[in-house]
């Protein structure tokens, strides 16, 4: 049950807000500012609120620059009120005035919501398809003023409130409209616009205030070490790749001849200095590389905003921001727009297994578990002390498809290299006996991640013809690459990790004792029609100390190249 909140109290005959709601707004901790600020009936009239610390004087008036009534100080934090000489209610704008000069602000309590009941019916049944068109940040026009929609999920915080420099990162003063059937907190904060690093401010339900939260629908971030969301424009970018997505549209992948090649966008080359290459630096020399030796597809490790590099993207903490390391979102648009021009596809690989534990994360978002399980035998990871999404949550389960779904629409990415899905799958997976809770009927199963991966699989190829999901599974779970309506998972394709593993170690040996190991090389036939399979040679297998893939081949320098050349045709 979620705590019940303050709310304001029904206005003196005079107008006059409560002495308990004033003392509430001065001080950051009332529920519902909306019932205190803003533009108010009063008898046959209106009254208007609004707190604006360290002015002395506030003078009201209409968007088009109408005088509208001059506000007295109830409080010298910054609290005004005062009658208005208007006939309807509207925007307002603010003519602030101290000793040291003045200023204008527009008053964000003054506008209407711009979330609507469908999308509050949609979100609270875990059904919205279009989660990034309504939460994060986005600059609108809305009741003739420009400025940023802010909208994000918390339904157990006490308050939420949206702080950034335009603020003075004072979340008394932009604390957001609580939709309470949905949990949504929003806010439309006029005159602000793009490239401005925000956070949210959360009181948690005890009280506590929580350290600044970014956007989980964050689509712009600051580069790191700093870890504020910005607020960003829509991708301003013009395509040209119809003919791309045409072809592959039309296409049945199992049927084409597709070559991927993996890189790690941060480490593929780099600038003379040791500085990450740009989007655009990075389009210049890899896409014509990929052309050249003949591949079909580049596939990035994780690109989303992440706070550590050596974790090469897996640990995300922005799951809709592309990482600010190699530029702004509008130069990753222009790199896959460059690659389909030149026939070359887009696969990213998507991290919706587990997410890190940094503080200004998912993790304990509203001072509760919110995004992960509260048991830790359900929600925390061992292998990378990482947290674990909460499968069985709806609005978890919907901020997960609607992400996959995003980078199909908006970035026009070919497909989704699906990382560790062994790791949803088992519930016992990496635990002991003792470490792990069973599924409703006993089993070792995630059933809750099973659904999550049918439904984000169906969506993304309902809705995004061409597209392609790929798993990363490294056990005998039946049906991974088959449709949902036969039982399986819904993929596309999935990772062939035993073939790696078998022929890899048997290139390793010396020739005269392949003979006895020939099982390792033709093994992988007797499952390879069980499955749509990709055969990998994974980054896991060329990194901490493993060695180069020409190192693991056996004997001297020229045989080494000879039998690497031999693998890749044998692939």
């Amino acid at each position: 049950m979620r705590k019940p909140r303050a709310t304001a109290a029904t206005s003196g005959p005079d107008g006059l807000a409560p002495a308990g709601d004033v003392a509430a707004i001065v001080a950051g901790t009332h529920g519902d500012p909306f019932a205190v600020l803003g533009v108010h009936e009063a008898g046959k009239g209106f009254v208007v609120r609004c707190f604006v610390p360290n002015a002395e004087f506030v003078t009201a008036y209409t968007l088009s620059g109408k005088a509208a009534g001059e506000l007295s100080r109830r409080d010298d934090s910054g609290f005004f009120e005062g009658k208005l000489t208007l006939r309807k209610r509207q925007p307002l704008r603010y003519h602030a005035r101290n000793a040291g000069g003045d200023w204008w602000l527009t008053d964000p309590y003054s506008f209407g919501p711009v979330l609507g009941p469908l999308d509050d019916y949609y979100i609270a049944e875990g059904s919205h398809l279009r989660l990034f068109d309504k939460l994060g940040a986005h600059v609108i026009d809305h009741e003739g003023a420009t400025g940023v929609h802010f909208a994000v999920w918390a339904p157990n915080a006490r308050r939420v409130s949206v702080v950034g420099a335009f603020n003075e990162w004072d979340g008394r003063r932009h604390t957001m409209r609580d939709r309470r059937d949905t949990g949504i907190w929003e806010l439309f904060i006029p005159d602000i616009g793009a490239g401005q690093p925000y956070k949210f401010e959360i009181i948690a339900p005890d009280g506590v205030r929580l350290p600044l939260k970014a956007d989980p629908f964050a689509f712009e971030s600051e580069l790191r070490p700093a870890t504020a969301s910005v607020t960003a424009p829509p991708i301003a970018h013009e395509w040209g790749d119809e003919a791309h997505r045409t072809f592959w549209r039309n296409a049945d992948p199992r049927r084409e001849a597709i070559s991927i090649y993996e890189v790690h966008a941060g480490s593929w080359q780099l600038r003379d200095d040791g500085t990450f290459l740009s989007w655009d630096e990075l389009a210049a020399r890899l896409i014509p590389y990929a052309v050249d030796t003949g591949f079909t597809h580049i596939e990035f490790l994780p690109i989303s905003e992440h706070p550590y590099d050596p974790s090469w993207g897996y640990q995300t903490t922005g799951l809709y921001a592309p990482t600010a390391r190699f530029g702004d979102p509008d130069g990753f648009a222009r790199f896959v727009d460059g690659a389909h021009r030149a026939g070359v596809g887009v696969i990213l690989d998507w991290v919706p297994a587990h997410f890190p534990v940094d503080e200004h994360g998912l993790v304990k978002f509203d001072g509760t578990a919110l995004y992960e399980h509260a048991d830790p035998r359900q929600g925390f990871h061992p292998d990378w002390n990482t947290a674990i999404y909460n499968f069985g949550r709806r609005e978890v389960v919907s901020f997960l498809v609607n992400n996959a779904l995003f980078w199909a629409e908006k970035y026009h990415v070919d497909g989704l290299r699906v990382d560790a899905v062994a790791s949803m799958l088992y519930l016992d997976y990496s635990r002991k006996a003792g470490e792990w809770i069973p599924n409703e009927k006993g089993g070792r199963e995630n059933l809750e991640a099973v659904a999550f991966l049918q439904k984000m699989n169906k969506e993304l190829y309902g809705h995004h013809p061409g597209v392609v999901t790929i798993a990363e599974e490294s056990t005998s779970w039946p049906k991974v690459s088959r449709p949902v309506h036969e039982g399986g998972l819904g993929f596309g394709f999935k990772w062939n990790m035993g073939f790696m593993h078998d022929t890899l170690e048997y290139f390793s040996k010396e020739p005269i004792y392949r003979k006895h190991h020939h099982n390792d090389i033709t093994f992988g036939l007797v499952y390879a029609f069980s499955e749509n399979f990709v055969l990998p040679l994974s980054h896991d297998e060329v990194v901490h100390g493993k060695g180069t893939l020409l190192g693991k081949m056996a004997r001297d320098d020229w045989q080494k190249f000879a039998t690497l050349r031999a693998y890749y045709a044998f692939m």
